[in-house]
């Protein structure tokens, strides 16, 4: 199993906006896609002085659904137009981590 990690941040003023297309638009999108091997994402928001963080952690069964996720450079953020357009920075090649077992 794969997580895929990534961190991107919005000026607070920024941040509802920005989870809402995330919520109504983006991960209703990455879903209807159907991508064999996909397992979910997860949406963490956290509010630091100056801006507000988000992080999201996708579930792959393998990096082979990574990639039929991301297409041909599967270490590439996936970060639509509108969202680029309210982020003030984010990774523009998120984490990928093997689950261990503990």
């Amino acid at each position: 199993m794969i997580k895929r990690i990534w961190h991107g941040c919005t000026r607070p003023e920024d941040a509802d906006t920005y989870e809402a297309l995330l919520r109504e638009e983006i991960l209703p999108g990455i879903a209807d896609r159907g991508i064999q091997g996909y397992l979910g994402i997860e949406l963490l928001r956290r509010r630091l002085p100056d801006e507000v963080e988000f992080v999201t952690i996708m579930t792959f069964d393998s990096m082979d659904a990574v990639a039929r996720f991301a297409g041909p450079d599967p270490g590439a953020a996936y970060v639509p137009p509108k969202a680029r357009a309210l982020l003030a920075r984010f990774d523009e090649r998120p984490g990928h981590f093997e689950v261990r077992p503990v």
